[in-house]
Protein backbone atom coordinates (compact mmCIF):
# COMPACT_ATOMS: atom_id res chain seq x y z
CA UNK A 1 0.00 0.00 0.00
CA UNK A 2 1.30 3.21 -1.07
CA UNK A 3 2.18 5.79 1.37
CA UNK A 4 -0.29 7.86 -0.11
CA UNK A 5 -3.21 4.95 -0.17
CA UNK A 6 -2.25 4.66 3.65
CA UNK A 7 -2.99 8.65 4.37
CA UNK A 8 -6.31 8.67 2.40
CA UNK A 9 -7.44 5.84 4.01
CA UNK A 10 -6.61 7.65 7.45
CA UNK A 11 -8.14 10.27 6.72
CA UNK A 12 -11.21 8.41 5.71
CA UNK A 13 -11.33 6.28 9.03
CA UNK A 14 -10.72 9.76 11.24
CA UNK A 15 -13.96 11.26 9.72
CA UNK A 16 -16.22 8.54 8.59
CA UNK A 17 -15.46 5.97 11.63
CA UNK A 18 -14.24 8.03 14.66
CA UNK A 19 -16.57 11.36 14.18
CA UNK A 20 -13.79 14.33 12.70
CA UNK A 21 -15.29 16.97 11.11
CA UNK A 22 -15.12 17.15 7.37
CA UNK A 23 -14.77 20.12 5.19
CA UNK A 24 -17.31 22.11 3.31
CA UNK A 25 -14.95 24.11 1.27
CA UNK A 26 -13.65 20.83 -0.06
CA UNK A 27 -17.78 19.57 -0.51
CA UNK A 28 -17.96 23.06 -2.97
CA UNK A 29 -15.18 22.51 -5.02
CA UNK A 30 -14.92 18.74 -5.89
CA UNK A 31 -18.77 17.40 -5.37
CA UNK A 32 -21.53 20.02 -5.32
CA UNK A 33 -21.37 20.79 -9.05
CA UNK A 34 -21.98 16.89 -9.87
CA UNK A 35 -25.06 16.00 -7.84
CA UNK A 36 -27.11 15.95 -11.17
CA UNK A 37 -25.18 13.62 -12.61
CA UNK A 38 -24.64 11.36 -9.82
CA UNK A 39 -28.74 11.41 -8.88
CA UNK A 40 -28.89 10.40 -13.00
CA UNK A 41 -26.71 7.45 -12.54
CA UNK A 42 -28.52 6.34 -9.19
CA UNK A 43 -32.39 6.68 -11.06
CA UNK A 44 -30.69 4.89 -14.21
CA UNK A 45 -29.43 1.68 -11.71
CA UNK A 46 -32.69 2.18 -10.19
CA UNK A 47 -30.05 1.98 -6.67
CA UNK A 48 -32.05 3.57 -3.15
CA UNK A 49 -28.92 5.49 -1.96
CA UNK A 50 -25.75 6.43 -3.28
CA UNK A 51 -22.43 8.13 -1.06
CA UNK A 52 -19.30 9.89 -2.80
CA UNK A 53 -16.51 10.50 -0.71
CA UNK A 54 -13.12 12.91 -1.34
CA UNK A 55 -10.16 13.47 0.22
CA UNK A 56 -7.70 16.53 -0.03
CA UNK A 57 -4.61 17.35 2.20
CA UNK A 58 -5.98 15.61 4.67
CA UNK A 59 -9.57 17.00 4.28
CA UNK A 60 -12.71 14.88 3.61
CA UNK A 61 -16.38 15.58 2.58
CA UNK A 62 -18.70 13.50 1.77
CA UNK A 63 -22.14 13.69 0.44
CA UNK A 64 -25.40 11.50 0.47
CA UNK A 65 -28.04 11.30 -2.13
CA UNK A 66 -31.37 8.93 -2.27
CA UNK A 67 -34.01 8.59 -4.82
CA UNK A 68 -36.01 11.04 -3.73
CA UNK A 69 -33.40 13.58 -4.45
CA UNK A 70 -32.90 14.60 -0.79
CA UNK A 71 -28.91 15.52 -0.46
CA UNK A 72 -27.06 15.21 3.03
CA UNK A 73 -23.25 17.05 3.18
CA UNK A 74 -20.45 16.20 5.17
CA UNK A 75 -21.64 15.50 9.09
CA UNK A 76 -25.01 15.01 8.11
CA UNK A 77 -24.16 12.63 5.36
CA UNK A 78 -22.44 10.39 7.53
CA UNK A 79 -25.04 10.36 10.26
CA UNK A 80 -27.56 9.06 7.74
CA UNK A 81 -25.42 6.38 6.30
CA UNK A 82 -25.27 5.01 9.69
CA UNK A 83 -28.99 5.23 9.98
CA UNK A 84 -29.26 3.35 6.92
CA UNK A 85 -26.43 0.79 7.44
CA UNK A 86 -27.82 0.93 11.53
CA UNK A 87 -25.65 -2.64 12.37
CA UNK A 88 -23.48 -2.87 10.33
CA UNK A 89 -22.14 0.53 9.64
CA UNK A 90 -18.55 0.22 11.16
CA UNK A 91 -18.44 -3.44 9.92
CA UNK A 92 -19.66 -1.81 6.09
CA UNK A 93 -17.09 0.67 5.92
CA UNK A 94 -14.19 -0.88 7.32
CA UNK A 95 -14.66 -3.38 4.47
CA UNK A 96 -15.25 -0.80 2.26
CA UNK A 97 -12.11 2.02 3.21
CA UNK A 98 -9.33 0.01 1.34
CA UNK A 99 -11.17 0.32 -2.00
CA UNK A 100 -12.73 3.73 -1.26
CA UNK A 101 -8.76 4.91 -0.37
CA UNK A 102 -7.39 3.20 -3.78
CA UNK A 103 -10.39 4.90 -6.26
CA UNK A 104 -9.91 8.50 -4.02
CA UNK A 105 -6.06 7.62 -4.73
CA UNK A 106 -6.79 7.04 -9.01
CA UNK A 107 -10.05 9.39 -9.68
CA UNK A 108 -9.99 11.89 -6.86
CA UNK A 109 -13.09 10.70 -5.23
CA UNK A 110 -15.35 7.39 -4.16
CA UNK A 111 -18.43 6.69 -5.15
CA UNK A 112 -20.46 3.80 -3.82
CA UNK A 113 -24.41 2.73 -4.62
CA UNK A 114 -26.64 1.33 -2.55
CA UNK A 115 -29.72 -1.10 -2.79
CA UNK A 116 -31.52 -1.67 0.02
CA UNK A 117 -33.52 -5.10 0.37
CA UNK A 118 -35.94 -5.76 2.47
CA UNK A 119 -35.25 -9.42 4.32
CA UNK A 120 -37.88 -11.49 4.05
CA UNK A 121 -40.95 -12.12 6.66
CA UNK A 122 -40.31 -14.88 8.80
CA UNK A 123 -43.03 -17.51 8.17
CA UNK A 124 -44.65 -19.47 11.00
CA UNK A 125 -44.05 -22.79 11.22
CA UNK A 126 -46.88 -24.95 10.93
CA UNK A 127 -48.32 -27.14 13.65
CA UNK A 128 -46.15 -25.20 16.29
CA UNK A 129 -47.83 -23.37 19.16
CA UNK A 130 -50.24 -24.80 22.04
CA UNK A 131 -50.81 -28.49 22.52
CA UNK A 132 -53.60 -30.17 22.70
Amino acid sequence: MSTRIREISNGLRKALLQGESMELSLYKSKLEGHIDEWYEELTADRGDFVFIVTEQAFSVAMITIDKDKNIHINEEAREQLSKIWAKNYIKNLKFLLPKMAEHINEYGLSITGITIKKAPKRAKAIGMGKRV
